[in-house]
């Protein structure tokens, strides 16, 4: 018996291990979380920024120990280019702007540097309370309205494996910079959401295709939703994988020649991108044939021309 699957991608023939990889990337995410925790920029938890710029061949080493000789405690520092011009990117918990301004301005005097090399911006705690509200209530509207969406245009079912592949999409990119302890920033968090769009678009792409063939395969081999699900797959691939590397060249370019600005955008979006774009058949496709395969009608179908009917077959013919 010929399978069902020739020339066919056999993604959810391997279903379950790509749900298990998934679930290892989502418990080393937790890992990172839980052990590493993660690191929040000034605009969350207040604080002060300062950017310094035309530093010349001045050491990382150099400005933090100008910054702590001023009067810094703990001074976070990151070197930048703007312009082609090298920098730095300082980070502190100092949250009164005279005092951040002063020790500013002693660090770039013991620099050698003047106040047109340094611009400093102080946020206070009340702000970032505000940033991290409205950061968690647009998650949360998101969320809500794809499940509204997705549910009136195809079905409940389709709408909560979307979810479930949008936050393992966020939880793994959290545990990505949890691991790396990179900042999360507002420019981060609107990533975030900019990659609920990109891994949505993927999944409902596949979940039309799947719903269409659901009606009548063009194929009549694919018969069980398993095999309309992995047929619906493969007609959307090429196109997936073509929409990924057009967005990725932009998001490239930005990390690789962006400012820190930029980079802190561009980082995010690049692992959520891939992500999202694994998550579409790796996670929501194969968790809704799971689910649709348990309704009476697709389980006996699965009985009859699924896997296990395929395989005792060619014992019956013997």
């Amino acid at each position: 018996m010929r399978s069902h699957f020739e020339r066919e991608i056999p993604f959810i023939q391997h279903r379950r291990q790509l749900l298990g990889l998934s679930c290892a990337l989502v418990v080393l995410a937790v890992l990172g979380i839980a052990l590493r925790g993660l690191v929040f920029g000034i605009e969350f938890r207040g604080g002060t920024e300062v950017d310094f710029t035309g530093t010349g061949e001045l050491a990382i080493e150099q400005m933090r120990d100008a910054l702590t000789a001023a009067g810094e405690a703990d001074p976070t520092v990151q070197t930048t280019v703007s312009d082609g011009s090298a920098g730095f990117l300082v980070r502190s918990d100092t949250v009164d702007p005279s005092v951040a301004n002063q020790h500013a301005a002693e660090a770039a005097k013991a620099l050698g540097l003047t106040d047109q090399n340094y611009t400093v911006t102080t946020i206070g705690p009340d702000w970032g309370a505000d940033v991290t509200r409205t950061s968690a209530l647009a998650f949360g509207l998101a969320i809500l309205a794809i499940i509204a969406f997705v549910s009136i245009r195809y079905e409940f079912k389709m709408s909560i494996t979307a979810v479930v592949a949008l936050v393992h999409d966020l939880l793994i990119i959290v545990g990505v910079y949890a691991w790396t302890q990179i900042a999360i920033t507002p420019n981060v968090v609107a990533a975030l959401l900019t990659i609920m769009g990109y891994s949505l678009y993927d999944t409902v792409v596949e979940f039309n295709r799947m719903n269409e063939n659901a009606k009548g395969p063009r194929d009549p081999r694919h018969r069980t939703y398993y095999q309309i699900c992995n047929f619906s797959i493969n007609e959307v691939i090429v196109r997936t994988i073509n929409t990924t590397i057009t967005s990725l060249v932009p998001v490239v370019a930005m990390l690789a020649l962006g400012g820190a600005t930029l980079k802190d955008f561009a980082f995010a979006m690049l692992v959520g991108e891939l992500l999202g774009t694994y998550s579409s058949f790796a996670v929501a496709s194969p968790l809704l044939a799971i689910w649709k395969t348990r309704e009476p009608k697709w389980r006996k179908l699965e009985e009859r021309y699924g896997e296990a009917a395929a395989q005792a077959a060619p014992k019956e013919a013997e």
